[in-house]
């Protein structure tokens, strides 16, 4: 158990050696506007907003807006661990390559199987989403949708990044407009003024109103942090994008901002705008938009959803892809599954990769969805606190005069975040902390018993030699 805060010692690239004798790289191909569409995209704003926030408005009502904008506050000190730590390890691997050159690789590990469990959770939970916003034009069995939009999705995943970048691109200027006219009809069809937004209500049963508890609030913000999870994929993109050291650190902050932005306001809308307490907290976005403009405008809205889905689908196939891609490169499995998933295709993707997210999500798509949301809201507080872990320990040895993005009020922010992000987690329910638990320790069982007597040939965690200062 030692190696667990030990650091790991960097492998160097022909630790991962291809067929060939050399080792597999990603293209660098995008810059910060490219590599910002995509992890834009990866959030996806308006997806969220109309798959994910109508489930906190369910149990907490007014309370939402406060809700997601404690959890955005919390992100900004996430944000920070991030951006120093991705220009420090700018891998593919993202949160476990980080992690387990800070913290040793057990503690990598697990990051990696808490971040495995988020990307293969969260395609599918947004692709459910999918039918409700088609149902003005056709009615399909939600299952059945999400899991044609996953595999959509991979279809798309296995082509080049840069073409990637810009189809995604414009899928996301569709769903920020669908935001904006959520925002803007919210806002002139008031019914509340700003006070609702700390009144703390949400309708309960028999047409009664119940109060929002702090510990509701508290709970939620697991919900909240994954609200706004998609900035990360600005790391896993680290080695595809030029200049890592600079523009890691611009696309983690600049995402983080402008999606808390485009998330924020328009709940802040549909919480003054909603007819009453019990409208809000159905959550039904689409029938609100309707009621205030006319069947026309909440049809453009919905089908401005879907295509943000499938735009959402799209990025998260392709980030999570690089996930799989980046353990086989470091030795994380049985060696003929190493080489099968570290295959590039003719367009420079991890085309293994890509079908072994792509499909196991569509399959996903048939698994009860509040299981899905817990799992992953009590996934992403766990793995953010052990990047905050990573963080504390970022300025010891040699990584102390390593040229990398420094976040401000270091060692403060990542030890408070360290704390807060603990407490949440013990506000949880405890069925979806039996079930994330339950994985980790099989996870740690693996550890034991294959990866850590190998240590020599496995769990190899390679940095990129290409980096630029």
């Amino acid at each position: 158990m030692t190696d667990t805060l030990r650091p790991v010692e960097q492998a160097l690239p022909d630790a991962a050696p291809t067929a060939s004798g050399s080792p597999q790289k990603l293209k660098r191909s995008i810059g910060i506007v490219g590599g910002t569409l995509l992890t834009l995209s990866c959030v996806t704003p308006a997806s969220t907003l109309f798959v994910v926030v109508p489930d906190l408005f369910s149990s907490l009502g007014t309370a939402t807006a406060l809700t997601i904008a404690i959890g955005s506050l919390l992100c900004i000190a996430v944000a920070f661990c991030y951006s120093e730590l991705g220009t420090l390890i700018p891998s593919a691997g993202g949160e476990y390559a980080m992690v387990s050159t800070m913290a040793g690789r057990l503690a990598g590990w697990l990051v990696f199987v808490l971040s495995l469990l988020v990307v293969m959770i969260v395609p599918p939970v947004i692709a459910m989403g999918t039918a409700d916003y088609l149902a003005p034009i056709v009615h399909l069995n939600p299952s059945m949708a999400g899991a044609g939009v996953m595999l959509l999705a991979t279809l798309a995943g296995l082509l080049d990044l840069r073409a990637n970048a810009w189809i995604t691109g414009v899928f996301l200027v569709l769903e920020v407009i669908a935001a904006a006219v959520v925002a803007v009809l919210g806002f002139t069809h008031s019914q509340r003024g700003v006070g609702s937004l700390t009144s703390m209500q949400v309708a309960g049963s028999g047409g009664h109103t119940d109060t929002v508890t702090a510990m509701l609030v508290v709970s939620g913000l697991a919900i909240a942090l994954f609200i706004t999870q998609g900035f990360s994929t600005a790391v896993y993109l680290s080695e595809e994008l030029e200049n890592p050291r600079r523009n890691v650190a611009r696309t983690v902050l600049a995402t983080l901002a402008i999606s808390t932005v485009i998330i924020l306001v328009p709940v802040v809308a549909i919480t003054m705008g909603a007819s009453d307490l019990s409208t809000l907290t159905g959550g039904d976005i689409s029938s609100m938009v309707t009621a205030w403009s006319n069947s026309a405008v909440g049809t453009f809205v919905s089908l401005c959803v879907a295509l943000a889905i499938i735009n959402a689908g799209i990025v998260m196939v392709i980030q999570n892809s690089r996930v799989l891609f980046a353990s086989a490169r470091d030795k994380a499995w049985p060696e003929p599954v190493n080489q099968s998933l570290s295959r590039l295709g003719r367009f420079g993707s991890p085309w293994v990769a890509t079908l072994l997210v792509g499909v196991p999500g569509a399959l996903l798509c048939f698994v009860n969805l509040d299981t899905l949301y817990g799992v992953t809201g009590v996934s992403v507080t766990a793995m953010y606190l052990l990047v905050a872990v990573a963080a504390l320990l970022a300025r010891r040895g040699e990584h102390r005069h390593t040229p990398a993005w420094r976040m401000p009020l270091w060692p403060a922010m990542p030890v408070l975040l360290i704390a807060v992000l603990a407490y949440i987690l013990s506000q949880q329910e405890a069925t979806y902390l039996l079930w994330t638990g339950g994985i980790t320790a099989v996870a740690t069982l693996y550890w034991a018993f294959y990866l850590r007597p190998r240590r020599e040939t496995r769990w190899q965690v390679s940095i990129p030699e290409d980096v630029q200062a």
